[in-house]
């Protein structure tokens, strides 16, 4: 990869539907040349797909929370991914330092969803107990896959 790769990227991040010659304009390169360069980043796995991102709201989801996730003894992360991939509420989930295992977000349709969801990480076995932030507002959320 190189400069003008990362250059493409960019715009890509910013606009996934931006025309090759658009993009050719900024970058100083042509449609077809940027096509190629594209193709290759799909090729060598740089870029993993195209999608659109919709406002969770919409689907009927505007209740989020943010849950730190203590669990009993060593539990493994695969061990973690198997529980927190049976919740559709979790849309995000890592190991963490610190603390807590694991923090997870979550959302929901409402509280009474989201309780739900807690209920089914906290019944888990290995999890201990959990930490719980709802979100009042977003104040700035950057795409970065």
């Amino acid at each position: 990869m190189d400069n003008l790769d990362r250059g493409i990227l960019d715009l890509l991040r910013r606009n996934a539907r931006a025309g090759y010659g658009d993009i050719g304009g900024v970058v100083g390169l042509s449609a077809s040349a940027v096509k190629r360069r594209v193709d290759k980043l799909v090729s060598d796995g740089v870029i993993r797909g195209f999608t659109i991102q919709v406002d969770p709201a919409v689907d009927g989801l505007s209740t989020e929370a943010y849950v730190e996730l203590f669990c009993r003894g060593t539990v493994a992360p695969d061990e973690l991914l198997r529980i927190l991939s049976g919740v559709p509420e979790v849309v995000e989930a890592g190991t963490i330092t610190g603390s807590a295992d694991a923090m997870v977000h979550i959302r929901a349709r409402d509280i009474p969803a989201l309780e739900a969801a807690l209920e089914k990480v906290r019944l888990a076995p290995n999890v201990d107990h959990t930490r719980s932030a709802i979100v009042l507002s977003r104040l700035i959320h950057r795409a970065t896959e």
